[in-house]
């Protein structure tokens, strides 16, 4: 780790020498060579690309080498230390060098978008609901993760805890199986286009549309104390997340419907007004998964923000505490294993039961037939203790590595970046806003 960060100095320091844009790709060549494998790069930061082979000299050619690697205009007259800054914190502001032989996103395949807060640790019904199938839609889509760490803050939040929060989902994500050479993942906060956007969405959302959505009024009367602006207009911005990229298909629960609802109609009317600008998203409904409950209050779904922890079982359990919680989970006085409308508690439990093995109701009744609660929970806990575990394993070791997660955020930043940049570019033309 010393050799790493005595590097990146070396690497600032010399850098700082220098004095124009057009002269850092061929001082990054020396630095980040190909063939570097992911969380190999004498760099801390470990960014997963290399320069060009070519430089071009001179500030008569420097705007061709921008426009080549899409490096704004502006940057060319940055004094070269507030450029190192700026590559040292916010990648995306800079430009795209692709790894050597790197493939475009393939267009023929539909794009998805899905994001999650970073707000406590993911719990089971995050895992079985989302994330577990994020992994497997990498092979047949272009898949976007968002960490939506700005959304976050429509409740307050504890600026080093969110700090902390957002580093740990990004490696319990890459422990679940996302893939950063199959897919974006990025921290929503990196790319300044979706806030930009929002207010441009924002001034054409009619007041009455959003004072219908069901999460404000929610989280209004859970956080009486911090009713603010935000709350009431995320929906907007959680449409700018999902227009900004074009995307073809969004994950969504039960709860969020209302809200692709709300990005559909925010897309067509603007495409009414201003002609085609926005791909009018759809809902993707995953083949397997399942709303899971809260282990207490079978009604409710499974929350990161239930005060009563024997309710959540969180990714990040201890086995003992696992075992522990399911032990205690509601059930009721019947003692059958079965799936009912009468049996909220029961149900939930074989739902967690069959995604994690991929039996149907049906195969676990016949299981279980005859045989207690006690049993039953008991080979429900284990099941998810052993799904779990390499995951927990996966997550500790990745966490370990600062160096590794903040590359692969960085590098997210500038792919999600350069996508977002166009389409906010599409449609401030389209508005009228004046650009230099």
């Amino acid at each position: 780790m010393k050799k790493r960060r005595s590097a990146a100095l070396l690497f600032l320091i010399k850098f700082s020498r220098k004095q124009a844009v057009c002269q850092l790709p061929g001082l990054l060549k020396k630095r980040l060579q190909p063939g570097h494998a992911p969380g190999k790069h004498p760099y801390s930061a470990k960014l997963p690309f290399c320069a060009p082979e070519r430089r071009t000299e001179g500030p008569q050619k420097a705007a061709a080498q921008h426009k080549a690697f899409g490096v704004p205009q502006r940057l060319a007259i940055l004094p070269a230390a507030s450029i190192a800054f700026r590559l040292r914190v916010c990648y995306n502001n800079l430009y795209i060098v692709k790894k050597q032989g790197e493939p475009e996103m393939e267009e023929q395949k539909k794009r998805i978008l899905s994001g999650i807060q970073p707000t406590g640790t993911f719990t089971l019904g995050n895992y079985v609901g989302a994330v577990r199938n994020w992994d497997a839609l990498q092979s047949d889509y272009n898949c976007i993760y968002m960490i939506a760490n700005m959304h976050a803050i429509t409740v307050r939040q504890t600026p080093a805890d969110l700090r902390r929060q957002t580093r740990e989902a990004a490696a319990l994500l890459l422990a679940c199986g996302i893939d950063p050479d199959r897919s974006v993942l990025f921290v929503q906060s990196h790319v300044p286009a979706h806030a930009e956007l929002s207010w441009v969405l924002s001034c054409s959302t009619p007041f009455g549309e959003l004072t219908r959505m069901h999460q404000f009024k929610e989280k209004s009367a859970r956080h009486p104390e911090d009713i603010n602006a935000g709350l009431f207009t995320y929906p907007v911005l959680m449409a700018a997340d999902i227009l900004i990229y074009n995307a073809d298909l969004v994950p969504v629960g039960i709860d969020q419907k209302q809200h692709l609802e709300l990005a559909r109609n925010v897309a067509q009317r603007f495409n009414g007004v201003y002609g085609d600008t926005f791909v009018v998203p759809d809902g993707y409904i995953p083949k397997t998964g399942a709303k899971i409950m809260s282990l207490q209050e079978p009604e409710k779904k499974m929350s990161k923000s239930d005060a009563n922890e024997n309710a959540v079982v969180r990714m990040l359990d201890t086995p003992d505490a696992i075992l522990r919680k399911f032990k205690r989970a509601v059930t009721d006085s019947d003692g059958c294993v079965r799936a009912g409308a009468d049996k909220p508690g029961v149900t939930n439990l074989m739902s967690i039961y069959g995604v994690l093995t991929g039996k149907s109701f049906a195969d676990i009744e016949r299981e279980f037939d005859g045989r207690g609660y006690g049993e039953f929970k008991q080979a429900v806990a284990q099941t998810v203790v052993d799904a779990l575990r390499p995951i927990q394993q996966e997550y500790a070791r990745l966490l370990a590595d600062r160096g590794y997660l903040d590359g692969v955020l960085a590098e997210g930043a500038v792919r999600a970046g350069a996508i977002a940049r166009r389409t906010l570019a599409k449609v401030y033309k389209k508005i009228g806003f004046l650009q230099l």
